[in-house]
């Protein structure tokens, strides 16, 4: 018996205190949003030399002799955990899809990956970022003046947005509406506009019958704060009832402060039936002034300022980010994950229907499989302690004897 009947007992004892340690991490972690659960797995640990039967026998044997054993952490990155509903603007969760994850960098540039979307709005040096709570900022695209285009190149979100939002131009409107066949010579149809100094006017479309041809009526247009001016002079419907021309009419405005628009109307579902002049639906790109009443994530994982009634105004759209292999992410600390060479290829995730808004993503960590994790590495490590004991007894009885 040598030192080296010690190293089984020693290696697992280390390796069963490792294993502790990996529970305990768990259960510390039980109410981290994003964490994803670790465990550790043992393997054994074999010499590279067989067992030599004297120098003078000539016999080697082939066998390989056990030595101990070795551990190794595996973090469940791809387990889904529990979506839960918090009500925080700015938490937004997951759904559905384990090869994605929230990309944001610190303070140099360097960049992690998480699954913990509870967010805060943080204020430094006068600018407003989108942050985690370990103060990674939150990388996104960019709206293009707030609309629905985004930037191709991911970078901060930085919300800066006025408290109050002037109107939209108005530059486009469709009418949906009838115009009636029969015992009417004129009809008005009012479309509500908007223009850079104008917060909200009325436009009104006037039919007058042409007595002269069937299926007729002149265009003219009239307003309050201003001279509209048509580019068709006729409005023509086929026998049966639907148009046959012009399917655009453009109504140029000179404003009485002196600016101007343009608007193109689209008449293509118009009719003429033997009805009222019935408005079905009237739509318009512009929007009056109003001011800020929040902020607020949809499922597409878009930043949005609500402004009342008015079209809501986009701040920029989550990056969220794949990897041919993300099971080979890097740990980093809790909840973030660093790219290693083995993980592949890296893309953004399509985020429509990706995101759900006001919520979180729970831990992994199942508190009743961790305890029986816990008794069965606590029995382990109890019984290597047992068995080093008695060879340290063997060992001191040897020497005894042999003294």
């Amino acid at each position: 018996m040598t030192i080296a009947s010690f190293i089984p007992s020693v290696t697992g004892l280390n390796a069963m205190s490792h294993s502790l340690n990996t529970v305990s991490d768990n259960i510390v972690n039980m109410n981290t949003n994003g964490y994803k659960q670790k465990e550790t797995l043992f393997n054994t640990l074999l010499g590279n030399k067989g067992f030599n039967y004297g120098s003078q026998s000539g016999l080697h044997s082939s066998r390989v002799a056990i030595t101990g054993v070795q551990t190794w952490d595996r973090d469940n990155i791809l387990q889904q955990g529990l979506i839960s509903n918090t009500g925080n603007v700015f938490d937004v969760a997951i759904s559905d899809n384990n090869n994605a994850f929230f990309t944001v960098t610190d303070e140099v540039g360097n960049i992690y990956y998480t699954r913990a979307g509870d967010f805060a709005k943080i204020t430094t040096d006068g600018v407003t970022y989108l942050e985690t709570k370990g103060g990674m900022h939150v990388l996104g695209f960019s709206s293009i003046n707030g609309g629905d285009e985004f930037s191709n190149n991911a970078s901060e979100i930085v919300i800066d947005v006025p408290e109050v939002m002037p109107q939209r131009e108005t530059t486009k409107a469709q009418i949906i509406a009838n115009v009636p066949a029969n015992g009417v010579s004129g009809s008005i149809y009012t479309i509500g506009i908007y223009s850079e100094n104008y917060d909200g006017e009325d436009l009104n479309m006037i039919l007058t019958k042409d007595e002269t041809r069937e299926n007729a009526w002149f265009l003219s247009f009239n307003m309050q704060d201003g001279t509209a001016v048509g580019d068709a002079a006729e409005i023509v419907f086929n026998t049966d009832g639907t148009l046959r021309s012009p399917e655009i009419v453009n109504a140029a405005i000179d404003w009485d402060d002196g600016s101007h628009s343009n608007i193109a109307i689209d008449l293509t579902r118009m009719t003429q039936y033997a009805e009222s002049s019935q408005v079905v639906k009237i739509e318009q790109d512009g929007s009056p002034s109003a001011t800020l009443t929040g902020l607020t994530f949809d499922k597409d994982g878009v930043l949005k300022a609500v402004y009342g009634s008015a079209a809501p105004y986009n701040i920029a759209k989550l990056a969220i980010t794949g990897f041919t292999a993300p099971e080979n992410l890097d740990p980093y600390n809790t909840t973030l994950y660093t790219a290693n060479a083995e993980v592949g290829n890296s893309f953004y995730v399509d985020t429509t229907e990706l995101i759900v808004p006001n919520s979180v993503e729970r831990s992994t960590v199942d508190l009743a499989e961790e305890f029986s994790k816990m008794i069965v590495t606590q029995r382990a490590y109890s019984l290597n302690a047992q068995s080093f004991t008695v060879n340290d007894e063997m060992l001191s009885l040897l020497i005894d004897l042999k003294s």
